[in-house]
């Protein structure tokens, strides 16, 4: 599968965007044919290689006809879309960007979808941006995009409503859910439109996944900076394996005065707060103590959950916790019918062919409990379902 990764160290615009898909090898030929199939006139694109701080990278330029001040609804939006002549994943992609941008601006100006508008040469440059991203994308053949987090700069910015602190209001919504951080750099460095395409388009936050590199490219935003190159850097790559690749933490906590029977009760808080795995593991601690490790495993945002959990329910006074990875085999909880009646059982697959399936232990206590019979002799029975 191939995949790209954003490096939003200097945060990120639409043309941004569109000047490192250029750089990583998509003609500005084809954007511009993409582009001819919605009808909108009264625009021309360009490129041209600049340095941002000593780097060099493609700059997308959109020069638009300056016309009397016009607005455009969501309507009229929809409409350009879909009479455009566009293919039709890439149209209901961008249908889906646009209703998620104006519904964002109805939420933060407190009215309703229908009646908020764009500025005309907004929104020309906003259509462009964001069909231009998902023409070069479809042409490199990404299937998945991971992003650093996003650098949103500092400072304020001037807009139609009046100094606003950075990042302005809509891209602060748009940007909901993603990791995000703040340098120094007094100027606007996520807009509405890169906040818009980070949140439509990408699937995690997180560093360079494991894959086998194949290509890159630099888009340039308008200021060169002086502290940093004012660059989006996109990777693309292909993985390997399209098992689950993914990060997760390690949580763990050293403890040798606690009452052993609350460990159960430790675990399945744990577990209810989001932690994926949770394990004891005995170890001999300083002066020789016998103790116990506790270890959970969970996501970023179950961290600080699974953290509080350990330092309030235990007698530890301190945790340690690490970033891993983890590749982890599709599951699919199916039912087979047996002698008992339909079980449930666990089916583990991949893409590449591996298939195992597992009956599953509480069903498989039920049933010996119900026909008294031993609980392996169950599992013996039902393993020959697994097998066939």
């Amino acid at each position: 599968m191939k995949i790209a990764y954003l490096d939003c160290s200097s945060g990120i615009s639409g043309d941004m965007l569109v000047g490192a898909l250029i750089d990583a090898g998509v003609p500005l030929e084809h954007i511009e044919s993409e582009l001819s199939k919605i009808p909108l006139d009264g625009y021309r694109v360009g490129k041209k290689n600049v340095k941002r701080c000593g780097i060099r990278a493609t700059k997308f330029e959109v020069e638009i006809e300056k016309e009397s001040p016009k607005w455009r609804k969501w309507a009229d939006i929809g409409k350009i879309i879909k009479t455009s002549k566009l293919d039709k994943e890439i149209k209901e992609k961008g249908l889906e960007l646009f209703k998620q941008l104006f519904d964002t601006e109805a939420k933060v100006h407190g009215g309703k979808t229908e009646r908020i508008h764009l500025h005309e040469l907004g929104a020309v440059d906003c259509i462009i941006d964001i069909f231009s991203v998902l023409a070069g994308l479809k042409y490199l053949g990404i299937k998945k995009i991971c992003s650093s987090p996003v650098n949103t700069g500092t400072g304020t910015v001037k807009t139609e409503h009046g100094e606003m602190p950075v990042p302005a209001p809509a891209a602060l919504a748009l940007l909901k859910g993603a990791a995000v951080f703040s340098t120094d750099t007094r100027y606007e460095l996520v807009t509405p439109t890169g906040a818009l395409l980070i949140s439509g388009l990408v699937t995690e936050f997180r560093g360079i996944p494991h894959m086998k590199i194949t290509g890159y490219g630099y888009g340039a935003g308008h200021r060169d900076l002086k502290k940093m190159p004012n660059v989006l850097r996109i990777t693309i790559g292909e993985t390997q394996r399209e098992e689950n690749i993914e990060e997760v933490f390690v949580v763990e906590a050293n403890i040798d005065d606690m009452n052993p029977q609350l460990y159960h009760h430790v675990e399945k808080i744990l577990f209810k707060s989001g932690a994926l795995d949770v394990f004891l593991t005995s170890v001999i601690m300083k002066k020789q103590r016998p103790g116990t490790k506790l270890t959970a495993l969970c996501r970023e945002d179950s961290l600080k959950d699974i953290i509080e959990i350990v330092l309030n329910e235990t007698t530890s006074i301190g945790v340690r916790f690490s970033k891993w990875g983890r590749v982890a085999l599709k599951r699919k909880p199916i039912r087979i019918k047996t002698e008992f009646g339909n079980v449930k059982f666990k089916k583990v697959f991949s893409d590449s062919g591996i298939c195992r399936i597992y009956p599953e232990y509480d069903d498989c206590r039920k049933i010996a409990r119900k026909n008294g019979i031993p609980l392996q002799e169950v599992f013996r029975i039902l393993n020959r379902y697994s097998a066939s």
